[in-house]
């Protein structure tokens, strides 16, 4: 089951975020716009930190725990898609890259969408939930 989307911009900004479930947390906007920067922070430092170094240096793209998993995936312009969900949701990483594409065509297509600044597009709102119920169907 998921969660909760963050869409966060290259600068670390939260530019998206969508809760699918009632188990989610209830937080207030500020408190959605410090998890997404402190997220971006700390993947920022993992990626210095870490031991393997890769061409694109993405950092941390998965944290688990018992009550639930986070599972990230960062574009090659840098715009950051995080979802949390219960453990046993499989094929995250799929679902994440799906998103993306979904982005490129839903959002950044857009002629009245201005780059790093929230996502408001009807299309994109569509399409996502169309994609997390294909996702929830196929992991149930």
């Amino acid at each position: 089951m998921l969660y909760t989307l963050f869409v966060v911009n290259k600068a670390g900004g939260l530019i998206y975020q969508q809760n699918f479930s009632e188990t989610a947390a209830k937080l207030s906007s500020n408190d959605y716009l410090r998890l997404a920067s402190t997220f971006h922070s700390i993947q920022a430092i993992s990626r210095q930190l870490s031991p393997v170094h890769s061409r694109f240096g993405f950092g941390i793209e998965r944290i688990e725990t018992d009550t639930f998993v986070l599972q990230a995936f960062q574009s090659q312009t840098g715009v950051k898609f995080v979802v949390t969900a219960s453990p046993e949701t499989k094929n995250l990483k799929n679902f994440l890259r799906r998103l993306y594409e979904l982005y490129a065509d839903y959002v950044l297509k857009n002629p009245f969408y201005e780059l790093d600044m929230p996502i408001r597009c009807e299309l994109w709102e569509t399409m996502l939930q169309r994609a997390v119920e294909d996702h929830q169907r196929a992991s149930s």
